[in-house]
């Protein structure tokens, strides 16, 4: 089964694409709320897939997207 982790900013998101995520077969392993928070987690989780969404606090998500790439060039990125 392939993990997910799921970074939005938004509950109501993060809740929508858990349902869609887990209804395809996949498994959530985690949820960021922010672009360093997504950073920290796909270190620390090492999903095989990331939802982003392109704007969040802190850091976004199109700046997460470059430190992610920075720790795996091959890491799989589904941009929202």
């Amino acid at each position: 089964m392939k993990k997910v982790l799921i970074a939005d900013d938004s509950l109501f998101m993060r809740q929508n694409l858990r349902k869609i995520v887990e209804t395809g077969g996949f498994e959530v392993i985690g949820e960021a709320v922010d672009g360093i928070n997504a950073v920290e987690l796909f270190e620390l989780l090492k999903p095989d897939i990331v939802t982003l969404d392109i704007t969040m606090p802190k850091m976004s998500g199109l700046e997460a997207l470059k430190m992610i790439k920075k720790i795996n060039k091959n890491a799989k990125v589904i941009m929202c």
